[in-house]
């Protein structure tokens, strides 16, 4: 007898199941070569000499501040169920626990990062009156606590300070229990029963970061990666979820759905992957990790079918605990722009990597910003002193996105912001000082009419309106918002306090725009063949001396030319009289390395003229690539205009009228030559972007 298994011949042996991790199948299951185990363990080591990782001695500075502030809020808790009457029992049996996440419980925290922590206490202990009033003024009477600032009102509940110089983000979250059990597991969907929408925020993070690390593949593979891309996006200028660009949560689930995607992949590959994926990424399709939770206690969760708010999110990236949202709702086009930009960036550095053409320094290379736009706006931030500044930045931080999504709404999205999440400081001011920039250019592509003028003053007033809505402010807390040309911008914003030369090339698809400015008023530009032929003398030769001769004539600085455009907060400013100008004048002294100008107004030649990659491998031209001659070429050109107005007022830079209250609206503070002020002007400000084509 021929057994059944002679006929049908041996069997073929049956394919492993594929090991699902997350939403969809791997993309790849395959293995590192030597060499991508090689390439792994260069990144490893750049991380190591770029400092990301900290020492023993720090990490156990760390445990100690942690161990010390679980001793604080376990004895808050029991002094606060002592004098609300409870028993000696409930007394001895009071605590609360301190949870960490972010970074420090993903394990990619390296020196001088913050320690994100949750405090867990019973259902009698509010965040209202005991958390930020109570425990508030315990900390506040401790030494080892410096720089301590509550934020009561943030969109999750947080009080910032440092213990022993370890920063700590500290949160509060009240749940449903009169003890909390010690071995509370707060994955578990049980502490959400009965607790406010804030309390669910601030529980989010730590459950986020323990399903993060549940649904990677290898967890030190993640580890590595995210570090390693936490720094590129530093360097790049891409990390500040508050000014619309991706926070540590984001990053982190980004590279876990990587990780997801490439279960077996080393670091190394795992880094070029993320490019490689999100270049290609087509947004706004969601980024998930597992699936989405569906509503189970009533909380909302991310579902543009039933949510139509969520559909305008344009980068989602959803955090995979119940109730799942969109960890990303900060991102604007704008901002999505330039984080495109830089992932494509990323991923020419690491296709040049793998062909051994670059080494992994290349790819940390940092972003020049103010090399990258011809136009930006310049945020001042004052306070009295630095406690104030840190609450007053704070705030006005948090409302630069809006600022953003302001220009871009009244623009109708053909001006695009780029805010650099990096503040600067000018030490020569007397007084506590921070500025933001923002680099404006015109949206790629965009067919603009000739003359066309977007006027942003209704976005700075609307700005003006939320930031005066502090509700700690102090006097000497005020705001300045300007317009500052890249040739303009302050020695402070450079890192050895001087200008570099610039690396830029024009293309066909980034035509060169001026600047128009004159007395508050929108002008007319002139076509830029014409402003050209301004520039060259009978011969048809550019002739530098020419001009420069021009700009020195007398004639000139009897001119108009706007400076400022300062936002201060509060009420009118209704012009100022002859001894308003001593003030300003006094005041200009301590102001004068500012070099900050603003403008009334934008014509056609500026806005556009822009380096899209910002990095630092194009060729130096310095100030004769052709965007410094369209910039000149309108300097002329704003000259013949002015010649015009020469009687008129010229405005003084950086003039700041100390006398006015200090809640004004956004003015154009004019110094004239004579004398006399033109207070229609300070009444009238213009901030107006001219757009014209130049096909």
């Amino acid at each position: 007898m021929v057994s059944s298994e002679g006929l049908c011949g041996s069997q073929p042996p049956i394919a492993a199941p594929v090991t699902q991790y997350g939403v969809t199948k791997p993309i790849s299951m395959a293995v590192p070569t030597a060499a991508d185990i090689q390439r792994s363990r260069d990144l490893e080591k750049f991380l190591v000499q770029a400092g990301l990782y900290e020492s023993k001695e720090e990490a156990s500075k760390r445990e100690e501040v942690l161990g010390q502030i679980q001793e604080i809020v376990a004895n808050w808790v029991k002094q606060l169920t002592r004098l609300r009457g409870y028993t000696d029992q409930m007394v001895e049996d009071a605590k609360a626990l301190i949870f960490t996440f972010g970074s420090y419980r993903l394990g990619v925290h390296g020196p001088g990062s913050d320690i994100d922590a949750l405090c867990v206490g019973p259902s009698y202990v509010s965040r209202e009156e005991d958390f930020f009033f109570v425990l508030h003024n315990i900390l506040a009477e401790r030494e080892e606590v410096t720089e301590l600032q509550p934020v009561p009102d943030a969109h999750v509940p947080v009080m910032r300070f440092k213990f022993n110089g370890i920063p700590i983000d500290l949160l509060y979250a009240s749940i449903s229990h009169l003890v909390v059990p010690h071995d509370l597991d707060i994955s578990n969907i049980s502490v959400l029963y009965n607790v406010d929408e804030p309390t669910v925020r601030s529980l989010n993070g730590c459950r986020v970061a323990d399903q993060i690390l549940k649904l990677v593949p290898n967890v030190e593979h993640f580890c590595t990666t995210l570090r390693c891309l936490k720094f590129w996006a530093k360097r790049r200028g891409v990390y500040s979820n508050v000014t619309g660009f991706l926070g540590g949560v984001n990053w982190a689930l980004l590279v876990a759905r990587i990780c997801q995607l490439y279960p077996n992949a080393a670091p190394s590959m795992l880094v070029s992957r993320f490019f490689r994926v999100f270049t290609q990424w087509r947004w706004p399709n969601p980024v998930m990790l597992c699936a989405i939770d569906e509503d189970r206690l009533g909380f909302s969760v991310w579902d543009p079918r039933k949510n139509p708010r969520d559909r305008t999110h344009h980068m989602p990236i959803i955090t995979p605990a119940y109730p799942c949202m969109n960890s990303s709702y900060n991102v604007s086009t704008s901002t999505l722009r330039v984080m495109m930009e830089q992932f494509q960036y990323g991923n020419n550095v690491c296709e040049k990597i793998e062909l051994n053409k670059a080494k992994w320094s290349a790819l940390f290379d940092p972003y020049l910003f103010f090399q990258s736009y011809t136009n930006y706006l310049q945020v001042d931030i004052l306070a009295a002193d630095a406690d104030d500044l840190r609450s007053w930045k704070g705030w006005v931080e948090s409302r630069l996105r809006q600022l953003t999504l302001m220009i871009e709404r009244d623009t109708y999205g053909k001006m695009q912001c780029h805010p650099y999440p990096q503040d600067y400081v000018d030490a020569s001011k007397p007084c506590a000082h921070c500025a933001f920039f923002m680099g404006l250019q015109r949206k790629h592509g965009e067919i603009v009419q000739e003359g066309q003028q977007f006027d942003i003053r209704g976005s700075i007033d609307e700005f003006r309106h939320s930031i005066n809505m502090y509700m700690f402010w102090k006097p000497g807390m005020e705001i300045y918002v300007s317009h500052v040309r890249r040739k303009q911008l302050p020695a402070y914003v450079y890192p050895d306090g001087c200008k570099r030369s610039r690396n830029l090339h024009l293309t066909p698809e980034q035509p060169s725009y001026n600047m128009s400015r004159n007395n508050g008023v929108a002008y007319q530009a002139e076509s830029g063949e014409k402003c050209l032929k301004r520039k060259k003398d009978p011969d048809g030769e550019d002739s530098e001396q020419s001009r420069l001769d021009k700009r020195r004539s007398p004639d000139r600085n009897q001119s108009v030319s706007p400076e400022i455009i300062s936002c201060k907060l509060g009420s009118t400013c209704t012009g100022c009289s002859t001894s308003d100008l001593d003030e300003m004048n006094r005041f200009a002294e301590v102001n004068t390395s500012s070099n900050s100008s603003g403008i009334s107004s934008c014509s056609h030649e500026d806005i556009g003229n822009e380096s899209t990659a910002g990095s630092s491998e194009g060729s130096n031209v310095g100030d004769d690539n052709p965007s410094s001659s369209q910039s000149d070429s309108s300097d002329d050109l704003k000259s013949s205009v002015e010649d015009d107005h020469a009687d008129q007022n010229k405005v003084f830079q950086d003039g700041l009228l100390k006398d006015l209250e200090p809640k004004t609206v956004v003015g154009v503070v004019l110094k004239s030559m004579n004398g006399v002020v033109d207070s229609e002007s300070v009444q009238n400000p213009v901030i107006r972007l001219s757009l014209a084509s130049t096909a």
